[in-house]
């Protein structure tokens, strides 16, 4: 039996972990949201990960909203850097394992073609540098740390662009997304069973993990329209830097994953998004 501890328990990924988690009899699971665990308090970190012990961490717990991390940069490193390298040590303490959640944005986009795990990570905007901070303290870990990857997350549960879409698709006739950005979407009840599945294994190093399938934010909000019975026609297309007001943030306008290592495991890669994304549209509406 493998004894998982959990951090972002909460969150909209971590919430589907537990879910999945809940299924399987061969792990001794152990899930703490942020009202349990600060990441950023050192000293509860070893407390907390010492008297668990666990075999592996799963750290989700992470400061997500891409727009604020501009405003809040030091909120930003301290969950997504400091707090990391607080979980990284506590795992150096008990001998754990961890798999740290990591994200598109620590590519700045500009490549024509899909990023690869190899491909030298060149993050513009305050988010993803943090992240970045994040992915250098779990290679301290060597052969115990692996960073997974992934894009446009999206699920029933917490903030994500379905949810938003949604709500504005309530309130306006008309939509407006850009049709310049580029990526795939990913889904938690899919990617917590990959997660689940990557605590059993001893894979290290970096991995690409994303549902199938790339799109722009403009066709993707079309596919969200049409899965509610809205009509695809309900979105127009529009420029990033035709957006107003402008997001702080800068997005990357390129941020397809290949998931190139993962598809070498022998494991079954994520379904094609659509299929997820009509599982949570039903939910969210039905």
């Amino acid at each position: 039996m493998t004894r998982v501890l959990l951090t972002g328990a909460g969150g909209q990924l971590g919430t589907d972990v537990v879910r999945v988690a809940a299924t399987q009899s061969d792990i001794d699971f152990h899930a703490f949201g942020r009202a349990d665990l600060d990441v950023t308090n050192g000293a509860a970190v070893l407390s907390k990960i010492e008297a668990v012990s666990p075999d592996v961490i799963i750290h989700a717990a992470a400061y997500t909203a891409v727009d604020d991390c501009e405003t809040n940069q030091q909120l930003a490193y301290d969950i997504n850097g400091a707090g990391t390298s607080n979980i990284v040590s506590g795992a150096l303490n008990v001998g754990a394992r961890v798999i740290y959640l990591s994200t598109d944005y620590v590519f700045d986009g500009t490549k024509p073609e899909p990023y690869s795990e190899t491909d030298t990570p060149k993050p513009a905007s305050v988010y993803g540098k943090s992240k970045l901070v994040g992915e250098n303290a779990v290679a301290e870990l060597g052969d115990k740390g692996l960073v997974v990857r992934t894009s446009w997350v999206c699920g029933a549960h917490g903030s994500n662009m379905v949810k938003t879409i949604l709500r504005a698709a309530e309130n306006h006739p008309m939509l407006t997304f850009v049709d310049d950005q580029i990526g795939k979407p990913t889904f938690t009840a899919d990617l917590a069973v990959v997660l689940l599945t990557l605590s059993g294994r001893d894979d290290s190093g970096v991995m690409h993990v994303t549902n199938e399938g790339a799109v722009s934010w403009f066709e993707f909000c079309q596919d969200v329209l049409e899965l509610a019975g809205l009509g695809r026609d309900r979105v127009q297309p529009c420029a990033t830097d035709e957006l107003q007001p402008p997001r702080p943030a800068p997005r990357p306008a390129n941020s397809v994953l290949a998931n190139t290592r993962f598809a070498g495991l022998g494991l079954s890669l994520l379904r094609h998004y659509r299929e997820p994304l009509g599982e949570v549209v039903r939910d969210l509406t039905g």
